[in-house]
């Protein structure tokens, strides 16, 4: 193996695989690491949802009133692992303070900022490998329970198209009209018509990898266990023992990325946020778009060959081990829509990188841009890749970024 690198990039989901193609496209030499195939994590386990109204961080006023279920109803959308709690309370404390008015409202401006041009990017992105037939511009749904919460949702759509979302509210009728295969126990919903969705995220990864392969790219499968920084650039250490050095390398390791960030300096509030799917295998498609039930945290998404039920907040560690009670709520889930449901054929877990604020990591490190950070994005990481490689493509480049980056910086912490 050639032991120097150019560009070395860690971690090979979306975030990994699309920097990696931007900036291979830009002439550089570029080396993917990561232990999985491309895009098998959370990149493969996603709704599928290029999310441009997602402008609201996890972290908001009325999550105090929310406490209690948060600690003590495991069924929650929005849970802790109780065997990480000790782990959890640090980040938790930190993320209260983020749910204040002020930092509400900075928060969801920075997230805004970032979405609102993420149809057209992924349109150009797909267009680009070959993957337009994955991309479908139907729209998402929003569904809800009862008339309170239609209410509440009226007061969130407001807020939302002062970030500039595009959005419409929907009584029952209506939304049946959209989606009538429903079965209908909801008081409507709200409909964002210029969102996209992939009808198979794992797909689309592979999509982007193979362009990646074409543009000169190359892939180690091996596990980085260490980043060490010296006068002549950065060295990444390998599980076989191997050490490559770089001119620069991006980490984009998602919910593993922060113990190598430590190693390179910066302390980063990071945690995994443990996300599930069910998957039902159809021959009919039961539904036309994407639809989050937003009660039980949950999106039923049309996928191809199959109806993925994907979703809930358990906050928490990388541990392999299922909650299987977060995956029997997801099944009670969806049988509200669809009762008649055969048991499902697939269960996946995934770990999303969480971040206080909601707001990812685009940033050179503190101590220098030999290390760059894209990660932290949570629940729009397949919605911000191409944005996030643009902005990394920036770093490296120092050339005007999309959008400013202060607001993204590791600095902040």
């Amino acid at each position: 193996m050639n032991n120097t690198a150019e560009i070395l990039i860690i971690g090979a989901g979306i975030i990994g695989l699309t920097t990696g193609l931007r900036l291979a496209r830009e002439g550089m030499q570029v080396t993917l690491i990561d232990p999985a195939d491309p895009g098998s994590g959370a990149s493969y386990g996603n709704a599928g949802t290029i999310a441009d109204y997602a402008t609201l961080p996890v972290g908001h006023p009325g999550i105090f009133r929310q406490l209690p279920s948060l600690l003590l109803d495991r069924d929650s959308p929005l849970a802790i692992q109780r065997s990480a709690l000790g782990s959890v309370i640090p980040w938790l404390a930190h993320f209260l303070f983020e749910c204040r008015r002020s930092r509400f409202e900075a928060n969801t401006a920075a997230i805004a900022r970032l979405v609102a041009d993420a149809a057209p990017r992924w349109q150009t992105l797909a267009e680009d490998v070959n993957g337009k037939e994955l991309l479908h511009a139907k729209g998402c749904l929003y569904l809800y329970a009862n008339d309170a919460a239609f209410k509440s949702g009226e007061r969130d759509i407001r807020f939302r198209r002062t970030q500039g979302v595009t959005a419409e509210m929907l009584d029952a009728d209506e939304l049946t009209q959209l989606e009538p295969g429903l079965f209908q126990t909801t008081s409507g919903g709200a409909y964002f018509p210029d969102a996209l969705s992939l009808s198979d995220p794992g797909a689309a990864s592979a999509k982007i990898y193979q362009a990646f392969r074409d543009a000169g790219g190359r892939l180690i499968r091996d596990r980085v266990t260490g980043i060490k920084r010296s006068p002549g650039g950065p060295c990444v250490i390998l599980a076989n023992g191997e050490q490559i050095n770089a001119c620069t390398v991006v980490l984009s390791a998602g919910a593993h990325a922060k113990k190598l960030a430590a190693q390179a300096g910066d302390n980063i509030p990071l945690i995994s946020e443990r996300g599930y799917h069910l998957e039902y295998n159809c021959d009919t498609a039961l539904l036309n778009r994407p639809a989050c039930f937003t009660a039980g945290g949950f999106y039923l998404c049309p996928m191809a060959g199959r109806l993925r039920v994907a979703g809930t907040v358990e906050l928490g560690n990388t541990s392999p081990r299922t909650s299987q009670h977060r995956l029997d709520a997801l099944d009670r889930g969806v049988r509200r829509f669809f009762p008649d449901l055969p048991p499902p054929d697939k269960s996946w877990l995934g770990f999303r990188p969480s971040l206080p604020d909601s707001r990812p990591v685009i940033s050179a490190s503190k101590h220098g841009n030999d290390v760059i950070y894209a990660f932290g994005h949570g629940h729009i990481g397949m919605t911000l890749a191409p944005i996030t490689a643009d902005m990394v493509q920036a770093i490296i480049t120092a050339s005007e970024p999309p959008v400013p980056l202060a607001p993204y910086s590791v600095e902040r912490f």
